[in-house]
C-alpha cells in the first residue's frame, strides 16, 4: 500500500517497487535456501524486504539511509527477529568488513539508480570470494545493458568487463515504469550476476586504474587514451607487441581474457620498470 505520508526524495534515488508478480519473480529467480545468507540495499518500505524474510534464508541484513522509514521498517525487524536486522547507514560507504556480522552469500536489492556503479565495486570489493556467489538487482535498465554488455559494443564499460572476467551476467527481465511507486522517468531491468572467480580483481588499484585510463576517452585507440590518463604509454606498447595485439584497438574492443593478459603483461614489465 502506497503511504501518502511519506515524502519520496529524489535524491536518494527512491522509487520503491510495489508489482507483486515481480517481486515474487525476484525472490524466485534468487533461489534462496537455508544455507542464505542475504544482503538487500535500499529496503525503502520494506516490500521486498518481507518476501525475502519470507524464504527459508537463515539471515538477512537490510540496508537503508533514510531514518525516516523506521515507521515501515522496525515493525518487519520485530516481526521476523532475529534474522532480520536493518542496518541504517550509507550501502556505498558502510564498513561490510567489519560491521557486518556475516558475509551474504547473495545480494537480493532493489538498487537505487544514482549509486548503481559505485555500489556493485564496493560489494566485490567485500564479498568476491568471501561467500558471496550471485546477486540479483533490480537497475535502470540503461545501467543494465553497459553491465551486460559484449566486446565491439558502444555500452562497454570497465564493471562490465570486471564481471565477465569473474562469472556470468543475464538480464532477466524488462520492468516498466508502472511497477515502481513513484514512477521513474526510465525503464528498469533485472539482472542476475555470478562471481564465480577472479576473486580479487576489483581490490587491484592498477587494475581499475588501467580500465579507468583506457576508456577516459573511449573514441581514440586504448594506447593513446590510457597514455594521456596516466598509464605508461612504452609499457602500453610493449604489452601490445607482446601479446600481439593490434595497436589500433580502442577500449571496447577487448575481450575479458584479452584484459586479463593486458594486465598481467603490464604487470610484469612493471616488475622490471616501474609502475605502469
Amino acid at each position: 500500500m502506497k503511504d501518502q505520508t511519506f515524502k519520496h526524495k529524489s535524491s536518494l534515488g527512491q522509487n520503491f517497487l510495489t508489482d507483486r508478480n515481480i517481486l515474487g519473480q525476484i525472490v524466485k529467480w534468487a533461489a534462496i535456501d537455508e544455507s542464505d545468507i542475504l544482503l538487500e540495499i535500499g529496503a525503502g518500505q520494506g516490500v521486498l524486504t518481507r518476501e525475502l524474510a519470507l524464504s527459508p534464508c537463515s539471515r538477512i541484513f537490510a540496508l537503508e539511509i533514510d531514518k525516516t522509514l523506521h515507521t515501515h521498517l522496525d515493525p518487519l525487524e520485530e516481526e521476523f527477529r532475529p534474522r532480520l536486522s536493518i542496518i541504517w547507514d550509507d550501502a556505498v560507504t558502510f564498513d561490510y568488513e567489519t560491521k557486518l556480522p556475516a558475509a551474504p552469500t547473495k545480494v537480493v536489492a532493489n538498487i537505487p539508480y544514482n549509486i548503481t556503479t559505485p555500489l556493485i565495486w564496493r560489494l566485490l570489493e567485500a564479498f568476491a570470494g568471501k561467500g558471496l556467489h550471485s546477486m540479483i538487482l533490480m537497475v535502470q535498465r540503461e545501467a543494465a545493458l553497459r553491465l551486460n554488455a559484449s566486446p565491439n559494443t558502444k555500452d562497454r564499460y570497465p564493471l562490465g568487463i570486471t564481471l565477465e572476467i569473474m562469472g556470468e551476467r543475464k538480464i532477466l527481465r524488462k520492468v516498466p515504469p508502472q511497477a515502481f511507486y513513484p514512477q521513474p522517468a526510465v525503464d528498469s531491468a533485472v539482472i542476475e550476476i555470478k562471481v564465480q572467480r577472479n576473486f580479487d580483481l576489483p581490490r587491484q588499484k592498477n587494475w581499475r586504474i588501467l580500465l579507468r585510463a583506457s576508456f577516459a576517452q573511449r573514441r581514440k585507440t586504448l594506447i593513446n587514451s590510457a597514455s594521456r590518463n596516466g598509464v605508461s604509454k612504452n609499457h602500453l606498447i610493449d604489452a601490445f607487441s607482446a601479446l600481439h595485439f593490434n595497436p589500433s584497438l580502442r577500449a571496447e574492443n577487448l575481450t575479458g581474457k584479452q584484459w586479463l593478459e593486458l594486465w598481467h603483461m603490464l604487470n610484469s614489465i612493471e616488475k622490471e620498470r616501474g609502475p605502469f
